[in-house]
């Protein structure tokens, strides 16, 4: 596997959002810079597994051609999409135990939300198809 560009900038884009949530957010603790980078590391191992995850549960979805296959597919989706939140803090106690603390499922989701929208919003950024063409 070869590491792409992007996933380095994603990580740097997890890094400052994480420490921007430590700084505003009181239940967002990381003791120190190292264990920023490392939680950063961990969110986005562990986010890409989900997005992967979603991916083939939508193209079963997709080319479900059952009723049974569709409603199993769609329960598998509303199942991972919290399931993500909590093995994101069982990793992280896992992992860290008191020396990072992303708060309760609630904070790890809204954080969740800002890392992705973000990610999007440098990967718009960072796009050649993005730039406008003079001339």
């Amino acid at each position: 596997m070869r590491l792409d560009p992007l996933h380095l900038v994603d990580v740097f884009v997890y890094l400052v959002v994480l420490n921007l949530a430590v700084q505003f957010v009181p239940g967002v603790i990381s003791e120190s810079f190292a264990m920023s980078l490392l939680t950063a590391i961990m969110l986005k191992v562990v986010l890409e597994g989900v997005l992967r995850l979603k991916k083939i549960v939508l193209a079963r979805l997709r080319g479900a051609s059952t009723g049974l296959r569709k409603a199993t597919s769609v329960v598998m989706l509303v199942l991972l999409l919290p399931g993500s939140k909590f093995a994101v803090l069982y990793l992280e106690d896992l992992l860290f135990g008191d020396a990072v603390s992303l708060g309760g499922f609630w904070s790890v989701a809204l954080l969740i939300i800002a890392l992705t929208g973000a990610r999007a919003g440098v990967r718009r950024l960072l796009s050649p198809s993005a730039t406008p063409k003079i001339g």
